[in-house]
């Protein structure tokens, strides 16, 4: 890894815990993804971002900053990443996945909260993140109210924006949601200088939907029977596409596709046969958080598809490019972010179960892994409807808690592997 000390001691970060954190992460890496046998040789350019994770992106990150641009950091798929593009900013994602932020976190917050909040702030206020430090306005948004009260203390002591999502679908939903995301582009016009133009919107959605279209392309090879890419690599490649350059990263994920095609075509599969195919869904998996994939894929499994947020949420749907003008775009845009989102946030949310079973009859799924975080009220109280309603429809369905630390591997690994068992 290059030394970027110089660069994080500009950003006022705590160097020595964070050294600790690039030691840690690339061990954690490797055990994970390099000891898999067979994997596709274009992953070595997503090798090459996680171990540099912190270093080359942030450097880019900065580099824009001295000629001008703003960076906006956001920690939710529904905030729309075609309006920062269109108004010539950046967006990042932001850490939030590692129990090595957790103990931040709750100097500030309650124990019994979810560990992707109490991370998120604990990245920040332990200056360990470098996306924490670079970004110019942080955007929230109320998809619970651990967010919404964590998002209040973050705003002392970093520039907040928050959007307000509304938690059922109406019609007047549509609307509140169609104003929110018109105040956001206020918002962004302010803090850039730059007006967001037809032009510039119509050019954002077109190359956001590309880097959707490439992640959808790579989401299908996992249908095929002989799967050519495991599902640890995928989910690594979902949480890359919140930080990476777009159109690079775009243009990676077409290379690595181009060469799965290749392994189609000659049936080469990184499982061995016989392998339980599983669906996960439930809380979002933020980067370094590689679990559960880990234990899955080590104990007669492959995850071959994600309907969560780190999952199918994030590139299942495009934004429609058929608008003509600004408010027809910006219509699009509330559909695509509102509508075609099932997050747990909403009542009813029919819709989402709905989309378990769609994807499990896609990808084939033997069985579906209901994963939640600890202390998530959100999914875990919905997780009782979802596994009801795949128990009703002869779906084998297995509910988890968890966390970000590693104490519960084993029990996982037990239950995880009964079920397997139990798919036979």
């Amino acid at each position: 890894m290059a030394d970027y000390r110089e660069m994080w001691k500009e950003l006022n970060m705590d160097l020595d815990t964070h050294d600790i954190l690039c030691e840690v992460l690339p061990v954690a890496f490797g055990d994970v993804f390099l000891s898999q046998e067979n994997r596709p040789e274009s992953m070595d350019y997503f090798n090459m971002v996680v171990a540099e994770i912190h270093g080359i992106r942030p450097a880019e990150l900065i580099e824009f900053q001295k000629k001008g641009g703003k960076v906006v950091g956001s920690f939710c798929i529904h905030v729309p990443d075609e309006v920062v593009l269109a108004a010539g900013a950046i967006a990042t994602g932001l850490c939030s996945g590692s129990q090595f932020w957790v103990p931040g976190g709750e100097k500030v917050l309650p124990t019994a909260t979810c560990p992707l909040i109490k991370a998120s702030l604990g990245a920040r206020f332990d200056r360990t993140c470098p996306f924490f430090r670079i970004a110019d306005l942080f955007v929230g948004e109320t998809t619970c109210d651990g967010k919404k009260k964590a998002w209040e203390i973050l705003a002392q002591d970093a520039p907040m924006y928050i959007m307000d999502i509304p938690q059922m679908k109406r019609e007047k939903d549509f609307i509140k949601w169609n104003e929110e995301i018109r105040d956001y582009m206020k918002k962004l016009e302010e803090l850039t200088g730059n007006k967001i133009t037809e032009e510039s919107l119509r050019e954002a959605i077109i190359t956001l939907n590309n880097k959707r279209r490439a992640l959808q392309r790579l989401n299908a090879f996992r249908k095929l029977e002989n799967v050519p890419i495991s599902g640890r690599d995928v989910l690594l490649i979902t949480q890359i596409a919140f930080y990476d350059d777009l159109t690079r990263f775009t243009a990676q994920v077409n290379r690595l596709c181009d060469e799965l095609e290749e392994r189609a075509k000659n049936n080469v599969s990184v499982f061995e046969k016989g392998s339980k195919r599983i669906l996960l869904t439930g809380t979002p998996l933020s980067i370094p958080n590689w679990k559960l994939h880990q234990i899955i894929e080590t104990n007669g499994g492959m995850v071959v598809c994600e309907e969560m947020c780190t999952g199918n949420r994030y590139s299942e749907c495009l934004v429609d490019e058929s608008g003509k003008n600004m408010d027809e775009m910006i219509d699009n845009l509330t559909h695509r972010y509102l509508g075609n989102i099932n997050c747990a946030c909403f009542t009813p949310n029919t819709e989402r179960v709905d989309d378990i079973i769609r994807l499990v009859k896609e990808y084939n799924a033997d069985g579906v892994i209901d994963i939640n975080l600890k202390f998530c009220n959100l999914y875990d109280v919905e997780g009782s409807l979802v596994e009801k309603a795949l128990k009703e429809a002869n779906i084998p369905v297995l509910g988890i808690e968890t966390d970000y630390t590693d104490s519960d591997s084993e029990q996982l690994k037990t239950r995880i592997g009964a079920f397997m068992e139990m798919l036979d």
